[in-house]
């Protein structure tokens, strides 16, 4: 009996010593968030140097003090875990983009934002997908079979918005920041659909069949996750409008929305479908309808509480890459070929060069072809630093690269650890890089003058949905309709004005049907202590 109590003991004691060794990680990892915040903002003032590159210079930093003290053991405060990325880091970041989205323009610009981010994506994981396949089996880096090689090149076709998006302005560049913005937030959902369908699909015998299915499968997963986020943010809409809890607790509401994305994001985990997509489409219905059924405090709270959620989020995956990138376990599996892991990053980053050139230049031409007026039209110039832009990978490339490659955060196999150390490699390079030269660029290419904003703010002639940036402090306003263009009344004008035409009908639709039944501007009922719609919003 003593010998039993004696080792209960022993092993309490281990835990404990466990548990305060996790308490000590997590203290230095939240002190490390707060200092990327201090430190991004003391450098705000100069735009090319975000909160990635500085999340991703201070994980490095880390990564070496922690590899000195531990005898070069270990580089990490955290373990990796693939649920800490795709249940809890992800969806906050996904969802913030669909939620502040500028719905009016988003959709307005919808044709070549679409013709950017689904056709452009389905070019580049072909370039990346064929090339990984003709080099890196000449190069026998390990045993990687035809889903791995498919699922490189979507891991390295998804760009990162949110790190281009800190770089540039929506006020100095309003038609960059908007096809950026559009394009890299329909990129992503095109990606993830893209690595989802691969993982699910059998690929070891292809045929024609095969390839149909396989295209099938992708048309599936996009239409049916995205089907997922609307209805579940309907539900929210109209569970809200009908019980408004803002009358007893403007917390219940705001937890009830907060709940409700999150629940949207799990449903499609647990049918196997694209979960970033149904989330982001949650988002964009939630801003649409149950946003204005809460009351004005809740706006505001729920407003600023997923944008902090989204950009915490971001901040805690570049500070861990930065750590992870210099890990030391995966260094070891490839330490015997060093030159065979710089050759492969060095080629990925070769690949993603020319993929992004063969979507954006001839996707570009297309479009113009649609435009009459200069003014609507890509300039060549523009075009380069769209290409540029959209060279930086990042958390999502991260995220899914993980969940090819490793398994709880560790990988032995030679061939895997290679592609991990790759993908560590091409995000830093392309962040820091291409991120810090992405301002410089813009400003030799597109130099503004000081009279340039208000010549573009009072010339009829530039689009208005160039002019007015995507993401604003507020949400869309219904008080512009004199400025929006005649409806089509033919075929004819459907064709040559396919955008204009579709929102106006759906606008007609929406306020016939939808709103009077899931509320938001202006369709919800006045009762005491229900949020006021303000009827003109100054700086819409």
């Amino acid at each position: 009996m003593g010998l039993e109590l004696s080792n209960v003991l022993a092993s309490l004691g281990m835990v404990s010593a466990s548990d305060h060794t996790s308490v000590v990680s997590m203290n230095l990892f939240v002190a490390l968030l707060c200092a990327c915040i201090v430190i991004g903002h003391l450098l705000e003032e100069y735009r090319w140097i975000n909160e990635s590159i500085t999340a991703l210079a201070i994980g490095l930093c880390t990564g070496v003090v922690i590899l000195l003290t531990t005898g070069g053991k270990s580089s990490r405060l955290l373990v990796f875990s693939e649920d800490l990325f795709f249940i809890y880091l992800l969806p906050p970041i996904i969802f913030n983009a669909g939620f502040q989205v500028k719905k009016k323009q988003f959709f307005r610009n919808f044709m070549v934002i679409v013709l950017f981010g689904a056709v452009g994506t389905l070019i580049s994981f072909g370039i990346i997908s064929l090339g990984a396949i003709s080099f890196f089996e000449k190069m026998n880096i390990g045993s990687l079979d035809i889903g791995d090689y498919l699922a490189i090149g979507a891991i390295f076709s998804a760009t990162d918005s949110v790190c281009t998006l800190q770089v540039l302005n929506q006020d100095e560049t309003p038609l960059l920041y908007s096809l950026v913005f559009g394009e890299g937030v329909v990129n992503d959902a095109t990606s993830v659909v893209l690595f989802n369908a691969i993982q699910s699909f059998d690929l070891s015998h292809i045929s024609t069949s095969a390839a149909l299915q396989f295209i099938g499968k992708f048309f599936y997963l996009f239409i049916t996750s995205t089907m997922l986020g609307v209805v579940a943010g309907l539900l929210s809409a109209y569970i809200i409008k009908k019980l408004y809890f803002g009358r007893h607790s403007t917390d219940r509401e705001v937890a009830l929305m907060m709940l409700m994305a999150y629940l949207s994001y799990m449903l499609a985990e647990l049918f196997y479908l694209s979960a970033i997509l149904t989330v982001f489409f949650c988002g964009i219905v939630m801003s649409h309808y149950t946003w204005h059924n809460v009351t004005e405090s809740s706006r505001v709270t729920t407003k600023h509480a997923f944008a902090t959620l989204s950009f915490v989020a971001e901040i805690f995956i570049f500070l861990y890459v930065g750590m992870d990138a210099l890990d030391i376990e995966k260094w070891k599996v490839v330490s015997d070929s060093p030159g065979k892991s710089v050759g492969v990053s060095s080629i990925l980053l070769g690949l993603i060069l020319v993929g992004r050139a063969a979507s954006v230049f001839p996707l570009s031409f297309l479009s113009n072809l649609t435009k009459k007026s200069e003014n609507e039209k890509i300039g060549l110039k523009q075009q380069v630093t769209i290409w540029w832009a959209g060279l930086m990978r990042g958390a999502v490339s991260i995220a899914l690269a993980y969940n090819q490659f490793t398994r709880s955060g560790h990988t032995q196999l030679r061939g895997n650890a290679i592609m991990i150390t790759s993908t560590i490699t091409v995000v830093l390079v392309s962040t820091v890089v291409f991120g810090l030269m992405t301002k410089p660029l813009v400003r030799l290419l597109l130099p503004l003058p000081k009279h340039c904003l208000s010549t573009i703010s009072s010339d009829p002639s530039t689009p208005k949905s160039f002019v007015v940036p995507l993401l604003s402090n507020g949400h869309d306003s219904d008080t512009n309709k004199v400025s929006q263009p005649v409806c089509p009344t033919s075929l004819r004008m459907l064709f040559s004005t396919p955008t204009h035409t579709v929102h106006h009908y759906w606008r007609k639709f929406d306020d016939a049907f939808m709103r009077p039944v899931f509320g938001g501007r202006g369709f919800v009922p006045f009762v005491p202590g229900s949020p006021v719609e303000q009827s003109i919003h100054p700086w819409q």
